[in-house]
């Protein structure tokens, strides 16, 4: 039988890659900090998989990532601090859980190779995507200046004011890093391609798009937008959006998630490539909050537009998947709907705290909100 580790594992993304892992006829090893602002109680979860060993370990610790190396096959690596916003002003710790802490688990790996590596980076590190302009042509845009959004003309415009079109961004778009945590995970991304390559790991970097589904913590403030929105409707609160709330994300639920990482695992010519993990559409962040309050049976509560920029933030992004379905075997399988009422299912027996106001406060305290 063999044996995947996955760092940070006992979070929402990992325990859900574990189930398949074992399904699958894996053995599945877990090295996780249980950090209390994702494990409010830092104790095992009950949804992880009694299966499945768990280790209770920072990344940055050398002796525990050796010890969770011992014996192991493949290594999924999702340790990381995750969310924009906190990365903007917690910079050492951010920097040091995913930069430091990713050099620590390949210096580890080339004492204890496996057969692959599989890494979870983000479509944070593309910053604004793709876009059309009115002539036709594919563009980069640049990042929206001070002056522009201080008017609140939110959308993409070209030099010369026109508004640009947003289409699906492919893995070859140029990095545009917009926040501490993008640049974290390009430099979590790179790390592992180039120490996979010069030691012949054969390396995959996943760039995830929007996740959201059961197990999200949804007392974390700065994770993913949905989980947010619905710890507000939990308290039968309005969901904040920042700018007017049309901004285009790509939300993919967790179980294509982490049949896009088993998939990285066997795909015999993954190896050093980069592919985007999505559903392949855009929604609006405002029609997100209008569905998930209607599966959630409050559809009276309608969404806050704050009108207030958020540092770090861009305007469109969502996945061209045309390169993982050709080459990992990729097809997304849950339609968004149907992963809206399975989450409002799990959600029925959730309770959360609504940390959200406050930590507008303190980004707004910081001068990242204006």
């Amino acid at each position: 039988m063999q044996r995947v580790l996955i760092t940070g594992g006992a979070g929402f993304i990992g325990s859900h890659i574990t189930d398949q892992l074992l399904a699958s006829g894996y053995s599945v090893r877990l090295l996780d900090n249980l950090s209390p602002q994702v494990h409010s109680e830092s104790v095992r979860p009950a949804y992880l998989a009694k299966d499945a060993e768990l280790m209770v370990g920072d990344i940055r610790d050398e002796t525990a990532v050796e010890r969770a190396l011992h014996g192991v096959d493949f290594v999924i690596h999702l340790a990381a601090a995750v969310g924009v916003g906190q990365s903007m002003y917690e910079i050492a710790s951010y920097t040091a859980v995913n930069d430091l802490g990713t050099a620590v688990l390949l210096e580890c790996l080339l004492r204890s190779p496996v057969e692959r590596l599989v890494c979870a980076s983000s479509m944070s590190i593309y910053g604004e995507g793709a876009a059309r302009r009115p002539d036709g042509r594919i563009v980069a845009p640049k990042e929206r200046s001070q002056e522009q959004l201080r008017r609140n003309r939110w959308e993409l415009e070209d030099e010369d004011g026109a508004i640009l079109l947003p289409v699906a961004t492919p893995e070859s778009k140029q990095p545009l890093l917009s926040s501490v945590y993008a640049l974290n995970k390009y430099t979590q991304e790179r790390l592992c391609l180039i120490t996979g390559k010069t030691y012949n790991i054969p390396t995959v970097a996943l760039r995830f798009f929007n996740v959201y589904g059961p197990r999200q913590a949804l007392s974390n403030p700065y994770t993913g937008v949905i989980a947010i929105f619905a710890a507000r409707l939990l308290h039968d609160k309005p969901p904040l959006l920042f700018e007017d709330g049309l901004q285009q994300r790509d939300f993919v639920h967790v179980t294509d998630v982490a049949n896009a990482c088993v998939l990285a695992l066997r795909a015999p010519r993954a190896g050093g490539c980069v592919f985007n993990v999505g559903s392949g559409q855009s929604r609006t962040v405002r029609s997100i909050a209008e569905d998930l309050a209607k599966v959630m049976g409050r559809p009276h509560i309608t969404p806050h537009i704050v009108g207030k920029y958020r540092a770090g933030d861009i305007r469109h992004c969502f996945a061209d998947i045309s390169l993982a379905k050709a080459q990992l075997g990729f097809a997304p399988q849950v339609e968004f709907r149907a992963g809206l009422h399975d989450l409002a299912d799990w959600l029925s027996g959730q309770i959360a705290v609504d940390a959200v106001e406050r930590a507008t406060a303190e980004l707004e305290s910081r001068g990242l909100v204006a």
